[in-house]
């Protein structure tokens, strides 16, 4: 402990600020949130744009994605890691940095940073830093979270668990409700729900019950639910739960599970003898209601945008393009966020002899990527990304008209401009080299042919 005095000399020397230990600089930070602020704010952009560069990383692939690493490995980041050790047991230093976090998810809508929040807390937990645990009344709740994403499935027992720390938020501290949905709001939470549902449907067509019946499915909707409502309730501070609606329930995720039994009846056709009867088609057309849902409710375009992740990941080209369309326009145009993008791109390339096919590279091309590219440069990154991962897969003549659709504008940023510019460089190097023959002409006389031994 270092008297007032002392440590105001401290801040007024520049150097000597720099050089004094953590645990000085920790008792002028609590009482100097702007300076406390000036060595946090550098962390969080590092921190945040650590994140974009996964998502945008050339490397595409569906083993290895944004969400492979788990919350552990995260935890010992370099920006999670400082800010632990800046905060050490100081719950005042600990809540200033919440604020910041709150604040710039307001400013920003930027999720990374309800992450950050998740992995902070948690980081503080393996530490075992009981001061701050403690009076974190998110703490249980995310530590149970951390288990699932973990796992990537919010299993029953968990499930219990989890419902318990919703149903047992008091009147009086609604506020917490506030703090609660920032940590389900974490991408690696709402990705964890939204897997966790795909299941469940799949479970629930295999013993013939209805999506109303299942409480578990229920809860893990009215969590994501929390999750995709965080930033209207930090910003309205009004602290209830979302009303869930029903039409939700009992007509878009029976839509997904019908879609389900579609595929299970075009996979038995194909199985049967196929005496006198002529090939089955696989259904083209979309009902309305699902275009309809993922245009105007939010949930149901989470899910519905994760089914379609799970059908690439099968390989079931079929399904993957009767759906395609309906993302063109999406609630908040959700299916031209990074997030989904990255997850895509890295799915897609489990379809990539599909990419030969004219009728295929139109659908998802100009059907869906070329829509956004001139008005969403991250959509314009993303097409980019997958082309140079996938080129030699694609039809020359398409991937001509491709490399001209996708060319830079002015107002294109460098991360486009480099892309393109490495993707012109490739095609290049895939050009036959013209044969020298057609260009100069031989001067030279045939020579006579010499009949071999063998044709004497």
């Amino acid at each position: 402990q270092v008297p007032e005095k002392k440590l105001k000399l401290v801040m007024a020397d520049k150097d000597l600020y720099k050089a004094c230990a953590v645990e000085v600089k920790r008792q002028i930070w609590q009482d100097n949130q702007a300076l406390f602020g000036d060595e946090v704010s550098p962390l969080l952009k590092q921190y945040i744009l650590e994140k974009e560069n996964i998502l945008f990383s050339n490397d595409i692939s569906f083993l290895q994605n944004f969400f492979s690493p788990s919350p552990k490995t995260r935890r010992q980041g370099e920006v999670v890691q400082k800010l632990t050790q800046m905060i050490g047991r100081n719950v005042k230093l600990y809540d200033m940095v919440l604020q910041f976090l709150r604040t710039l998810f307001l400013r920003t809508r930027n999720v990374h940073y309800c992450t950050l929040r998740a992995e902070l807390l948690m980081s503080l937990h393996d530490l075992e830093i009981s001061e701050i645990c403690t009076v974190d009344p998110c703490h249980k709740f995310t530590w149970c979270l951390d288990a699932c994403i973990r796992e990537k499935f919010v299993d029953n027992k968990r499930a219990r668990e989890l419902q318990g720390f919703l149903d047992g938020v008091k009147k009086g501290q609604e506020q917490v409700l506030g703090d609660l949905s920032m940590i389900l709001c974490d991408p690696f939470a709402i990705n964890t729900l939204a897997l966790s549902t795909i299941r469940h449907l799949q479970d629930l067509v295999g013993q013939d019950t209805l999506p109303r019946e299942s409480p578990d499915l229920l809860l893990l909707l009215r969590m994501l639910s929390l999750g995709q409502g965080a930033w209207d309730m930090i910003d309205s501070q009004v602290f209830k739960e979302p009303k869930m609606e029903a039409e939700l329930i009992t007509r878009f995720l029976p839509l997904l599970m019908s879609f389900v039994v579609d595929d299970h009846t075009f996979t038995v056709d194909q199985k049967l003898p196929s005496e006198e009867k002529g090939p089955v088609p696989y259904p083209s057309t979309i009902p309305e209601a699902f275009t309809k849902f993922l245009q105007e409710n939010r949930i149901a375009c989470e899910i519905g945008l994760y089914y379609i992740l799970h059908i690439t990941k099968q390989r079931n080209k079929n399904a993957f393009l009767r759906l395609l369309p309906a993302l063109v326009e999406t609630f908040s145009d959700l299916a031209f966020s990074d997030i989904f993008l990255h997850l895509l791109t890295g799915n897609l390339t489990l379809l990539s002899d599909e990419f030969a096919l004219e009728e295929f590279c139109t659908s998802l091309f100009d059907g869906f990527f070329l829509t956004a590219c001139s008005r969403k440069e991250n959509v314009h990154r993303h097409v980019l990304r997958l082309l140079l991962h996938l080129h030699h897969k694609v039809a020359p003549a398409k991937l001509e008209s491709l490399q001209k659709a996708l060319e830079p504008t002015k107002q294109s940023g460098e991360a486009v401009k480099e892309l393109h510019n490495q993707l012109s460089e490739k095609l290049e190097l895939r050009k036959p080299s013209p044969a020298e023959v057609s260009e100069t002409p031989s001067m030279e006389l045939p020579l006579p042919s010499v009949p071999t031994p063998a044709s004497r």
